[in-house]
């Protein structure tokens, strides 16, 4: 068997045979092949044989071991020429799978060309590679989900999808990929596809490394209109991928350090363009007076703020600051509203209502205000969803019994306290829990 499928192979070398003549051979062959396991057994193989002298029993058994010797080296040739042959089949078996691949791709792609789906317009096939993205506008490239799957079906397909700009315009950057270079040629070639789209853009930044992050960004920079800079690294500043942003509508910085905040930032954010219109900081308290100011030329154009601050009057400079807000939503505890120059103030407090949302917020007081804004203050709660405890309703407010059972309805264990001594509520809290006057307390 061996010389004849080895001369088979040699001969393949020089003269090309069918694949099928060989399996039908090496059939034909095996069919037949038999190792024979010889009887090796000798008279020494038992018990020791005591009828020859020690040397004569030394030669025969060294003759034996010898004939030993030269059994194993044919055997040892049979198994490498077996193993040579073997390793041809599995090089055989490897081409004869990639035809098989070849054979199923061709089939499948002329069996689409005949496929309904290949017969719509495109115009019908965009919409519906429209509804094939995932749910989320900022998408990480991956070749098992849209839009990427798409291109990998058929020729056309992949036309169809590199042609569609609505495809390519929300990314996700991870900029912690160890083969940078192949990522940065990933991340091109998809914002390629979007040509003069507006852009979205989600930058996950594990390293220090803006500039290189610029870099890539560069030739896109005017097409960025939401930019969400997620920091998970404390020595990383944004600073420099706020520079030359001409249509950036929506910002969102997302880090939990307290000191990403430096005066470098707060000037890039005063350079912004007046095309900002949403600016949002997930994190720590990272805005006082100084920095707030500083930021000053953006304020007037912003209609939607999400920041954390630490201190309370900064509200109203946020208000003045921002005369367009529809929306402010600030990362504070406790708020105590008060309206001291009422002619002047006038109507300011449902309008502030509206404005505002405060998730984190445990204790709102209210003095001097009238009429109360009932139906804002409900809407605002319902919005905050904040885990109040103490709502305090202090001289110049007046309220029902019914307005306060509705707020306790909002709010679980929410402490209604309507307070008819002069001051502050929280300078003089315990005052009054101790001696149990001035106030009345509901739910």
């Amino acid at each position: 068997m061996q010389a004849n499928v080895e001369g088979m192979t040699a001969n393949s070398e020089v003269n090309v045979f069918p694949i099928s003549d060989i399996i039908s051979a090496l059939h034909n062959i095996l069919a037949h092949a038999q190792v024979v396991i010889p009887d090796l057994k000798t008279t020494y193989s038992g018990s020791p044989n005591t009828d020859h002298s020690a040397i004569e029993r030394d030669k025969s058994i060294s003759a034996v071991i010898a004939e030993r010797q030269e059994q194993l080296e044919v055997v040892l040739q049979e198994v490498s020429g077996l193993e040579s042959v073997m390793d041809r089949v599995r090089d055989l078996h490897q081409q004869l799978l990639k035809k098989k691949d070849h054979v199923i791709q061709s089939m499948n792609l002329h069996r689409g060309l005949i496929s309904s789906l290949c017969r719509l317009p495109s115009e019908l096939l965009s919409h519906i590679f429209v509804h094939c993205l995932p749910e989320t506008e900022l998408l990480l490239p991956s070749s098992k989900s849209a839009p990427l799957l798409l291109t990998k079906i058929c020729r056309r397909w992949r036309e169809v999808a590199v042609g569609m700009p609505s495809l390519w315009c929300g990314l996700i950057v991870d900029v912690d990929n160890e083969d940078r270079q192949r990522a940065a040629f990933c991340y091109d070639a998809w914002l390629k596809r979007s040509r003069d789209r507006p852009l979205s853009l989600a930058l996950k930044c594990f390293q220090n490394d803006a500039t290189n992050l610029r870099s890539l960004l560069h030739p896109y920079m005017k097409q960025i209109s939401s930019l969400h800079i997620i920091i998970f690294v404390n020595s990383f500043t944004p600073d420099l991928l706020l520079n030359d942003l001409p249509a950036l509508q929506d910002l969102t910085i997302t880090t939990s350090n307290p000191l990403w905040c430096t005066p470098g930032f707060a000037q890039s954010i005063s350079r912004l363009p007046s095309t900002l219109r949403r600016f949002k900081v997930a994190g720590p308290s990272a805005f006082d007076f100084d920095r707030i100011s500083s930021c000053n030329p953006i304020w007037a154009h912003l209609t939607h703020v999400e920041i954390a601050i630490c201190q309370p009057n900064l509200i109203l400079q946020l208000l003045q600051l921002g005369p367009n807000l529809c929306s402010l939503e600030i990362g504070l505890q406790s708020l105590c509203i008060s309206n001291a120059t009422p002619l002047r103030m006038g109507n300011l407090f449902p309008d502030l209502f509206n404005a505002l949302t405060l998730p984190n917020l445990r204790v709102l007081e209210a003095r001097y205000i009238r009429p109360w804004p009932h139906e804002e203050l409900k809407a605002f709660l319902a919005r905050s969803s904040c885990p109040l405890e103490s709502l305090v309703f202090g001289t110049g407010v007046t309220t029902t019994d019914e307005q306060r059972g509705e707020y306790s309805i909002l709010v679980p264990f929410l402490d209604v306290v309507v307070d008819h001594m002069r001051g502050d509520y929280f300078g003089y809290r315990r005052l009054a829990q101790h001696f149990g006057i001035g106030r009345r307390r509901y739910g």
